[in-house]
C-alpha cells in the first residue's frame, strides 16, 4: 500500500474529482491523504476514504511537507493552476522542494498524474517499499 496525497488548488478541484472517480479502482488499494475541501470533495463523490488535512492556504500543503520531509510519503497528485496567484505559494515551492530532496515522485498537471496513476496500477513503484525497509528511521 502507497501513501499518496491529493492536492488541487480552486479551480483545479473538479479536476481532481474527476480524476478520482476515473482512478477509484487504483485509488481504493492504497492510503490517501488530501488537503481540506480537495479531501471532501473527493469522499462525496467517490467511495474512497481519504485523511484529510487542513487547507492550503492554512497549513495543509505543510502537513503534507512534515510528512514528506519524513519520508513517510509514496506519491502526490498536485493540480497546480498555473495561471493564478497563490497567497501561499512559499509552501507550495517548499512542498516540490522537499519532494525533489525525498525522491518522490510529483504530478503537478492531470497529464503526468494519470502517468503515475498508471506506472502505480502495474505496479511500478515497488521500489518505494525498499525505501521504506532499508531507510534508518522509517517506520512502517
Amino acid at each position: 500500500m502507497m501513501e499518496i496525497a491529493l492536492i488541487a488548488h480552486d479551480r483545479k478541484k473538479d479536476e481532481m474529482v474527476n480524476f478520482a472517480i476515473a482512478f477509484e479502482h487504483v485509488l481504493k488499494h492504497h492510503h490517501l491523504y488530501a488537503t481540506g475541501t480537495t479531501g471532501t470533495r473527493i469522499m462525496e463523490n467517490t467511495g474512497l476514504s481519504v485523511h484529510r488535512f487542513m487547507s492550503g492556504p492554512l497549513g495543509g500543503d505543510q502537513q503534507i511537507g512534515a510528512l514528506v520531509a519524513e519520508n513517510k510519503m509514496d506519491l502526490i497528485i498536485f493540480l497546480r493552476d498555473p495561471l493564478m496567484a497563490q497567497p501561499h505559494e512559499p509552501d507550495i515551492i517548499a512542498l516540490l522542494r522537499l519532494c525533489d530532496v525525498q525522491g518522490i515522485p510529483v504530478a503537478t498537471n492531470i497529464a503526468t498524474g494519470e502517468l503515475l496513476i498508471k506506472a502505480l496500477e502495474r505496479g511500478d513503484f515497488a521500489w518505494r517499499e525498499l525505501v521504506h525497509k532499508y531507510k534508518p528511521g522509517i517506520d512502517e
